[in-house]
């Protein structure tokens, strides 16, 4: 990175994990190289399909299903330069790092227990653990709520203990709009800001003309 006092200062991405209920952030966990690649798509949410109703065919449900995909990779190597002052890493590589992300879609070990001793006590329904809300952050510009889908390790590289000190992970992810979400919730004003911001930033894209398009004499 550039030493230079008026170099840019390089903005990080991350998850952000909140309580569904209180907002109150839990954890959040930056990622240690940004992604070189980021994939997103969504798919339309249009009313009847492909052969509906002719009087609906340019209305909307609500807003699309938007996925995204990105890879990160977690290194060791700056850390084990200085083995003195990075223990964690010296003894467990980078397997920190990864349980971290890991236990988001895993639920708390307390609560397992917890069901099991309800299951014992012949209680005949047990209501599903609760997963914090994940917010993906991508700079200023991008914030969304979004529910992990994806989740996978490419281990590279091994200090002799055998602990990763090299690894991709690629995750997958599925916006959470106001058609998952309580639109009067955290949650759901998360998501409405998320789109507002799309909507402020496409005010500022360039309006195209006519006649870049070869129409100069007007729409036939």
């Amino acid at each position: 990175m550039s030493t230079f006092p008026n170099s840019p200062q390089l903005l990080k991405a991350g998850l952000i994990l909140l309580d569904p209920d209180s907002g109150v952030t839990q954890r959040i966990i930056g990622l240690q190289y940004n992604p070189e690649t980021l994939t997103r798509k969504l798919v339309v949410q249009a009313v009847g399909g492909e052969s509906g109703d002719r009087s609906q065919a340019l209305r909307l449900k609500g807003p699309p299903v938007e996925t995204i995909s990105l890879d990160a990779f977690i290194d060791a190597t700056d850390q084990l330069e200085f083995p003195d002052q990075n223990k964690p890493t010296t003894q467990n590589g980078i397997r920190p790092q990864l349980a971290a992300i890991e236990t988001i879609i895993y639920p708390p070990s307390s609560h397992l227990q917890s069901n099991n001793q309800l299951a014992s006590f012949g209680t005949l329904e047990i209501v599903p653990m609760q997963a914090p809300l994940i917010l993906l952050s991508l700079g200023r510009n991008f914030l969304a709520p979004v529910r992990m889908t994806d989740f996978s390790i490419v281990e590279e590289a091994f200090d002799p203990n055998l602990n990763p000190i090299l690894a991709k992970v690629s995750l997958g992810f599925r916006v959470l709009s106001i058609d998952d979400l309580d639109f009067d919730s955290k949650s759901g004003s998360l998501f409405m800001i998320y789109q507002q911001n799309k909507e402020r930033l496409a005010s500022q894209s360039t309006a195209g003309t006519l006649g870049a398009l070869g129409l100069s004499g007007g729409i036939p």
